[in-house]
């Protein structure tokens, strides 16, 4: 047992990595968290500073006037939980029958997520665009929520093909013994145990559709339908120039509905994480 053991040299070298991964992907949002309570001299000062030495809102207020942050907020929540119910609602029953019925469909579907997600946006960009020309749903959000449906979908149904798994085909076959038919067994004892995996497929599922960019730049062309990703570029100018105070205090609004779903819910998405990556 003491071989297995890690040394105290060792394991505080792993602390100390750690750190510094954390450090390393804490640096940008704290940094933008500093940004945005800067007033303009102190962004244009060649000597910037970690915590702003007189804090202000104006860029918030700034921020709020020039852009309609608020209507492509609500264009983008509307997409991302629209998004997640519908991937959740169809990778659910698909997940179930692959992982209990183990096959030829169970194959298929793996190869198909590891496939899907091999390919990068731009190269599906172009066919898709055409398609969903042919079925006029250009600049549209349900359009914006397809197209958001069918790129998590393969994810979802891998993360809750593992939940499915986990739960023990005796619990059903006990219940079918007791004289519970099919539909009874799946809502009284087979989806409360999928709970937790739903839970978490759909916040994946959110957070992915509330974050994304390139699909809704292309698809999305009106203004009043643009999402809150897309808005955020318009604090950029003509030449590339950032209106850095307001674009930090925009992008920090952004960034805050994704931090709070993760820091609320994250023992649920961990441990979704990981029973949909191994099997039982």
């Amino acid at each position: 047992m003491s071989a297995l053991r890690t040394s105290g040299p060792a394991r505080a070298g792993q602390y100390l990595a750690l750190l510094a991964y954390l450090v390393f992907l804490a640096f940008p949002f704290l940094w933008l968290l500093s940004t945005a309570f800067k007033p303009a001299p102190e962004l244009a000062s060649l000597h910037p500073t970690w915590i702003p030495e007189d804090p202000t809102l104006d860029n918030f207020r700034q921020a709020f006037a020039e852009q309609p942050l608020l209507r492509a907020a609500a264009n983008s929540l509307l997409a991302a939980v629209l998004a997640a119910v519908t991937a959740v609602a169809v990778a659910t029953p698909l997940a179930y029958v692959t992982a209990r019925h183990r096959g030829r469909l169970a194959g298929a579907a793996t190869g198909w997520v590891v496939i899907s997600q091999a390919f990068p946006f731009v190269l599906v960009i172009i066919p898709l665009f055409l398609v969903l020309k042919n079925l006029h749903l250009i600049n549209s959000v349900p359009g914006l929520v397809l197209v958001y449906v069918v790129w998590s979908l393969p994810f979802a149904l891998w993360m809750l093909m593992g939940y499915v798994r986990a739960v023990p085909a005796e619990l059903e076959e006990a219940a079918a013994v007791d004289g519970a038919g099919r539909i009874r067994t799946l809502v009284s004892v087979t989806a409360p145990l999928l709970a937790p995996g739903i839970v978490a497929t759909a916040l994946f599922a959110f957070v992915t559709a509330w974050n994304e960019f390139f699909f809704a730049l292309v698809l999305l062309k009106s203004p009043e339908k643009q999402t809150l990703p897309v808005v955020l570029t318009h604090f950029l100018g003509a030449e590339g120039v950032a209106d850095l105070g307001p674009l930090a205090a925009a992008a920090f609004l952004a960034t805050l509905p994704s931090l709070l779903v993760f820091g609320v819910l994250q023992r649920r998405i961990t441990g979704g994480m990981f029973t949909g990556a191994v099997k039982s």
